[in-house]
């Protein structure tokens, strides 16, 4: 029997930590939160009000036999080592761990360390604390708090916009990023200029022939300026007016934290957000890096001087620099260190190529952060004549010194490339021959769009969110549809191109593609329409300071120096006010106008998503048809939308078994109809496109849904959208799962419908 259990989140990471321990130490995970506040019920939000905002929390229903396992482990313990992770999340699965198995404090024990390893983990049974109650409190307050925005919002958008949205307190915010920068996009207005480029030829201070390429140190506004400039060229004498050498230097980034780490990881390895945590926090839990959700750019002492030895050995005493960071994020919270490999001689660490990618990439940071700069050489020459009044300029930067660029480049996509342009040995006053002379039409760049990496740094700059929540922000916020990561085609626009060779100006006109863009985060019209009724309706809920001084108060709650119900209670009397301001009646969506028979015709989100509907719900039957992805709520006209009921009328796909198929597009979707059976098409199907084999197929699984499985007079067993269930006079009763449907008795299904009966009624609960 052990007398010591301890207790972590992850199986993975008890199978590392009990590699350290011996046998006096049984190891067991948590598998997470053991518990959480109450599902959202018909009348209950898992919060009492009434007391203080208390949150009602229950046992996970998945987590029941796990809780028992882990009661009688407890009671065969001397000691409890509660070991989950170093952060206000992990603090509450400690604190719910001790409420639930009814811990005592004289014999349990709070340990923290940032990586896994076996000295680390020593180092923290020696000195063991208690709960850390400000973590607990302020993870708390962040959790009702958003459980109060959910709960109070979503209902309202199930009301003004369609059922099934939802809301969140920084979400929503982060949707508002989006929105706001593809708005801006939109309303861009380029301006065009004339960027002035020219070759020269000339010979070096060895008297070798050189070409030196050039740009001109002034953009011209049009056209005409510019060819008036090339004119001008033709007899202009050039030479070099100035030669400027400098020294220069470039120091390496720190080291990563969650943020960085995040960013760098897209960039460089393309990588989601949420891949590089779940990689992350495999190579954590394998002991290969240190914690993963850190604000610190902090190095121990043991780290600096590791990180040192392999410098020595690998590049030598010139290329090493001692570095300390210090952390200047907004909001920063838990003193973890950076994270860096636990041990900096492994060089290579991971369970797959991705992770092995990534712990190559936080190897290197490491190491480059404590190497020495890169000294550089910059120089810059100007070429002019007298008879012009603008110069043109050659610059370029030798690498004296590699430094840490040797290792490691930041945000660049080849490490190897050190982006340096050489420029050759020349003497001022030394005569050019113009070679060529281009005057090329370029145009102003709107703002760019968002991808997962820059949002991420727009979050941190604005202080909304933290570390442990970007990843799940940026998940949550494509799951619910109200923004998509995806790409934009871009548009051919026509360019001038003015070149001046010998004594001859020739004037070409060019195509080129702008706007294009990939992988960048877009907003949805279900984003664009659920973002401009919350702005509206909730002006200071959804403003980025607001959230930004949310996220303060809880690092004040952890910190000790403001009460957590105080805060709650601040917001809800802010916030609540709000809702009851919201008038009733839906958005009716954007009116485009009537059809040649009189009828309203609207863009409009409903339960099929963006659609157009063709009539008024007050008057007969509206119609639908749903919005391609060619056409936005926004910008569709009268005239597309009309095209697009056109196109949906119903028609025949096919003869099958000597009876049409007709296609058309219901309430609820697209569908195939024949006689009377109905089927709806899947998401994404193009009833035109469908093989004979494909209809078959669907009427055939239609045809199976709808026969009984088994039947003994009114009771039946059939096959439904959301699995097995039974059908009986009173009304239809779900089958529990993992059962064998096709071996279910007569004798077996009645019991389940008299178990279900004499069941108490449980409240709706809403999906997360």
């Amino acid at each position: 029997m052990s007398k010591n259990l301890v207790i972590v989140e992850s199986p993975a990471k008890a199978k590392t930590i009990e590699k350290f321990l011996g046998t006096d130490y049984h190891v067991m995970s948590s598998q997470g939160h053991i518990r959480d506040i109450e599902g959202i019920g018909k009348n209950s939000t898992g919060i009492d009000f009434d007391n203080n905002y208390q949150p009602n929390y229950v046992i996970e229903p998945q987590k029941h036999h796990l809780l028992n396992q882990l009661r009688t482990e407890v009671k065969k313990a001397d000691t409890v080592w509660l070991a989950s992770d170093e952060d206000r999340e992990g603090e509450a699965i400690a604190w719910h761990l001790h409420e639930v198995l009814d811990l005592k404090n004289k014999n349990t024990h709070r340990i923290v360390f940032h990586e896994i390893t076996k000295s680390a983990i020593q180092e923290a049974i020696l000195h063991p604390r208690d709960i850390d109650y400000n973590l607990v409190n302020a993870q708390q307050a962040r959790r009702v708090l958003d459980r109060i925005v959910g709960f109070e919002l979503s209902p309202i958008l199930w009301r003004k916009i369609t059922t099934g949205l939802s809301a969140g307190r920084v979400q929503s915010v982060a949707v508002r990023l989006v929105v706001e920068r593809e708005r801006e996009i939109e309303s861009f207005r380029e301006v065009s200029q004339y960027r002035i480029l020219a070759d020269f030829d000339g010979k070096n201070t060895a008297g070798e022939n050189i070409v030196l390429k050039t740009e001109l140190n002034h953009r011209f506004s049009t056209k005409e300026e510019a060819i008036a400039f090339l004119e001008q060229c033709k007899t202009a004498a050039f030479s070099i007016s100035s030669i400027t050498q400098k020294p220069a230097r470039r120091s390496p980034a720190p080291p990563f934290t969650t943020s960085s780490l995040q960013q760098e990881a897209a960039r460089k390895l393309k990588f989601p957000v949420s891949k590089t945590m779940r990689l992350a926090q495999s190579l954590y839990e394998a002991g290969h890096i240190t914690y993963m959700r850190t604000d610190s750019m902090n190095l121990s002492g043991l780290a600096i001087a590791t990180a040192k030895e392999e410098i020595l050995a690998q590049y030598g005493d010139n290329y090493h620099r001692a570095r300390q960071y210090h952390t200047t994020s907004k909001g920063a919270q838990e003193a973890h260190e950076a994270i860096r490999p636990t041990y900096m001689k492994v060089h290579n660490a991971g369970a797959n190529q991705d992770e092995r990618r990534l712990y190559e990439l936080i190897w290197k940071r490491t190491i480059a952060c404590q190497m020495a700069d890169a000294q550089m050489q910059s120089t810059r020459i100007e070429i002019a004549s007298d008879t012009l009044p603008y110069h043109f300029v050659a610059s370029g930067e030798v690498v004296l010194f590699d430094g840490f660029m040797r290792v490691y480049i930041q945000s660049t996509d080849d490490e190897s490339e050190t982006d340096t342009t050489v420029l050759p040995q020349m003497k001022e006053g030394a005569a050019l021959e113009r070679k060529e002379i281009v005057a090329q039409q370029t145009f102003s760049k709107p703002p760019y769009r968002y991808n997962e990496a820059t949002l991420v740094r727009k979050m941190e700059e604005l202080g909304i969110g933290r570390p442990s929540t970007y990843a799940t922000i940026i998940e949550t916020i494509q799951q619910r549809r109200y923004v998509e990561r995806g790409n934009v085609a871009g548009k051919k626009r026509d360019y001038n191109l003015l070149t001046l060779r010998g004594e001859h100006v020739s004037d070409k006109q060019k195509t080129e593609t702008a706007g294009h863009d990939t992988q960048k985060l877009l907003p949805t019209d279900l984003g664009c329409l659920t973002n401009d009724f919350l702005v509206e309706q909730f002006p200071e809920i959804l403003s980025y300071d607001f959230t930004a001084r949310e996220e303060e108060n809880f690092d004040k709650i952890a910190a000790g120096k403001k009460n957590w119900v105080n805060t709650v209670d601040s917001f809800y009397k802010t916030f609540h006010p709000s809702i009851l301001r919201v008038p009733t009646g839906k958005v009716a969506g954007r009116f485009l106008g009537n059809t040649p028979a009189g009828e309203p015709v609207y863009a409009k989100i409903s339960k099929i998503g963006p659609c157009i509907q063709i009539g008024s719900a007050e008057q007969d039957k509206p119609r639908f048809v749903s919005l391609d992805k060619d056409h936005s709520l926004f910008t569709i006209t009268l005239e597309e939308a009309l095209a697009l009921f056109q196109n949906a009328q119903p028609g025949v796909v096919c003869i099958l078994d000597g009876e049409e198929v007709i296609s058309g597009e219901g309430k609820y979707g697209p569908y195939l109809r024949m006689g009377k059976t109905f089927v709806s098409l899947p998401k994404g199907k193009d009833p035109h496109t469908l093989t004979e084999e494909d209809v078959r197929a669907l009427f055939a699984k239609r045809v199976q849904q709808s026969e009984p499985i088994h039947q003994w007079g009114n009771l039946q067993v059939l096959e439904g959208r959301y699995g097995a269930y039974i059908k009986t006079e009173t009304g239809n009763i779900r089958i529990p799962r993992n059962t064998d449907v096709a071996a279910l008795t007569e004798e077996e299904c009645r019991k389940i419908v008299e178990n279900a009966a004499a069941a108490p009624a449980k409240p709706y609960k809403r999906k997360k």
